[in-house]
Parts: structure tokens; sequence; C-alpha cells
């Protein structure tokens, strides 16, 4: 059956997650250089910051989900490969610091939700943005920012376990190598997000930013 994407990304039950578009992670500050560069090559954020200046002008949810470490690591278990290569750097993402910001094309404005995590490596687990979004009446989230490896896919998973719908712009997410990200975009994001781009996304909210 087709799908109506109008319907789907209805701003009143819709909100837009943005996914470590930090300064640290693809910014002018990352850690990260290989993915930063993927990123640059996607226009991840130009096209993010395009889809959050629609969803905000059509009254859409947005949330910014971003991830930090205090300097005593209390909250953080080291229990992966990536968290124990990131925990090395005692400066890495510290609470409080400019490599935790947004990149600042992307806000976050005064209507903006910003949910940090200390843990894991996905958004919804052990935060509060699965009560914030079904406190606002969401149904609906579009994905947006890094990494298609680990990051994204993990927000999209969760998601769909807890019964949201999932929509994700192909050129608002990156990963590494671009080709990988390609395959998993190609493959497995199919079976459980709806695949949209930024302009079919504008296109159906009734924007246009041109």
């Amino acid at each position: 059956m087709p799908i109506d994407l109008a319907d789907l990304v209805a701003p009143s039950r819709t909100a837009v997650l943005t996914m470590e578009i930090q300064r640290g992670v693809v910014g002018d500050l990352t850690a990260f250089p290989q993915l930063a560069e993927a990123a640059a090559d996607a226009g991840v954020v130009p096209n993010t910051a395009r889809v959050l200046g629609a969803a905000r002008s059509v009254g859409a949810h947005v949330v910014h989900c971003t991830a930090e470490f205090r300097a005593d690591r209390a909250g953080s278990t080291v229990n992966c490969q990536l968290i124990a290569a990131m925990v090395r750097n005692p400066d890495h993402l510290l609470v409080g610091t400019p490599p935790t910001e947004l990149i600042h094309e992307l806000g976050p404005e005064p209507s903006d939700l910003v949910c940090a995590r200390l843990h894991g490596v996905s958004p919804f687990s052990g935060t509060s943005l699965d009560t914030w979004l079904r406190s606002l009446g969401v149904q609906t989230v579009v994905a947006t920012g890094v990494s298609v490896n680990l990051g994204v896919l993990g927000l999209a998973i969760e998601a769909c376990n807890l019964g949201y719908q999932v929509v994700v712009p192909r050129d608002t997410v990156a990963g590494i190598p671009a080709t990988y990200a390609d395959a998993v975009l190609d493959n497995t994001f199919p079976l459980i997000t709806t695949l949209t781009t930024t302009d079919d996304l504008l296109t159906a909210w009734g924007v246009t930013d041109g």
C-alpha cells in the first residue's frame, strides 16, 4: 500500500530528532574527522537545518539528542569498544564544554527540546526522550544526524520497538564509510523506516524554503 507521506508526518504528531549533530562530533571541534567529512559530503547540516526550519514553521516538534560525559564518568558504562575509546580521552564531550554544543546552524531555538545522554549509543534507553515525545502526542519521528552505523540505526530500531513511525530523509544522515552507510540505508532502513529526502519532506509539509 503506498505511503501518504503528508499524512505520516502531520505536524501535530511529528517530531524531528537530531542525533549528535554536535561541534565535537561533526563540527569544528570534531574528534571524528572521517565522520565529519562524510557528514559534510552528504550535506547533513544544511539539509537538517532546512528540515528544522520547516518543522518549526509548521508546528512540528524538534528534539536534539546529544551525547556527553561527566568528568568523573558517573552515569556512563564502559561496556563496548566505542565507549572505551571515547573515555580514554579525558576531555571528550565533557558536560558544559563547547564540543557538546549543537552545530550553531541548528539551534537550539527556544521551542526546541534537548535530550542529553551520558551512556549508550542511541537516544531512548535511560533518557526522557520517549516520555517527552508521548507527552507531546508524537507518533512519527523524523531521524537526522549521525551515524548510520550505530546512532541513527539504534534510534530507528528503538523508535520502531516503542511504536513510533520512523521517517528518514537520506540526505540528512551519514556514516562511514559512505558505501557501508548506503548499503545500510538500502537494505536495513526500508524494513523499519520510511525513506525520503529533504525536498520531499518539505513538500509534504507544504513548505517552500528557496
